[in-house]
């Protein structure tokens, strides 16, 4: 006999609540079970992360490394470039530098009336144009950056002077030049070649 309860369809079947428990209780444990992928997930898309960053910072690093060497090398070639053309440029120069000496001696050693070209004749037309070579020749040296080396009632530098002797004079001080006997020259601060030079011992006052 039916129970009137069931038949009027307000009393549930048996085991009709524990169905509903177990229910629940299989998707609580299938969201847990989503969660826990998802923080997985999370955990594993952050590490990743992290790799790549660290990676790109490696990256990042080595190819500052490589602009810093490439500068480097660039200005040490720039550099060594500027060092063999200016080496080059003074032993050019350095072989000038006897002729020049010719030159001068040749200068010196004319007559002052024919050296001036006071004189109408044969050699005061040769000095003339050797005068010209003189000038032309040290405008070519000195637009190069060659400069003389002073000497004239100076003291004695060994930087810059070599004392071919070393006597008594009178009217000069110890260690002063008395006279120059080869001119020396700088190509701006490299020195090509020491003035030669007479110094004095001490004056014959002392």
């Amino acid at each position: 006999m039916i129970d009137k309860e069931q038949e009027s369809g307000k009393v549930e079947p048996a085991g009709a609540g524990k169905n509903t428990v177990y229910k629940g209780a299989a998707d609580r444990q299938e969201a847990a079970t989503v969660e826990a992928a998802e923080l997985r997930s999370a955990e594993v898309l952050a590490q990743e992360l992290a790799r790549a960053e660290a990676q790109a910072a490696e990256y990042l690093d080595h190819w500052r490394r490589s602009a810093a060497e490439m500068s480097n090398a660039r200005k040490r070639m720039l550099r060594e470039q500027a060092e063999y053309n200016a080496l080059a440029a003074a032993r050019v120069i350095e072989r000038l530098l006897p002729i020049m000496d010719d030159v001068d001696r040749a200068m010196a050693a004319l007559p002052p009336d024919q050296a001036d070209g006071e004189q109408e004749s044969t050699l005061s037309i040769w000095a003339t144009g050797f005068r010209l070579i003189q000038q032309k020749l040290r405008a070519l040296l000195e637009s190069e950056g060659v400069t003389a080396i002073p000497t004239e009632g100076l003291t004695f530098d060994p930087a810059l002077h070599y004392a071919v002797t070393h006597e008594q004079q009178d009217g000069f001080s110890e260690g002063q030049i008395i006279a120059e006997v080869a001119r020396g020259y700088k190509l701006g601060d490299r020195l090509l070649r020491p003035s030669m030079v007479r110094v004095a011992k001490g004056s014959s006052d002392a």
